[in-house]
């Protein structure tokens, strides 16, 4: 006895790439519950993102993106990473006392704290620091 015909049919199907704008929404999402767990302000969940328009962030913020660019999804990518990796080296209290730290990233960055690096040095400190991060777990 064979499979029901709708069986066979999904069998055969590969499963659906999420699009773009779901990628966006998911990130978002996980973006501002990162952000919030960090502590960070609407200004500082901006610069994250690249300042937007306020218009526009609220609108991010609302779960209403009509689209992102790909330096907005560049970011949200990092700042999962960032999140995902920390969350494997380090208890959550420990996440943020190395993300607040000046003593973990000075002598790296030159700039005070990881998260006052993140702050100041847009997507190539989002770069820098989940490269240093994957490093540290033994990562690529």
């Amino acid at each position: 006895m064979g499979l029901p015909a709708d069986s066979e049919e999904q069998l055969g199907t590969e499963p659906q790439e999420p699009t773009r704008l779901e990628m966006g929404r998911a990130g978002l999402q996980a973006f501002f519950a990162i952000t919030a767990e960090w502590s960070l302000s609407a200004e500082q969940q901006r610069l994250l993102l690249g300042n937007p328009g306020r218009s526009r962030f609220y609108l991010f913020k609302a779960g209403k993106a009509a689209s992102l660019s790909d330096d907005e999804l560049d970011r949200l990518a990092y700042v999962s990473g960032i999140y995902a990796t920390l969350n494997i080296l380090y208890s959550p209290a420990n996440c943020l006392r190395w993300l607040n730290n000046p003593g973990s990233g000075e002598m790296i960055w030159g700039r005070g704290s990881p998260m006052e690096y993140l702050l100041s040095g847009g997507i190539v400190a989002m770069a820098d620091i989940h490269r240093y991060l994957n490093g540290l777990r033994g990562g690529a």
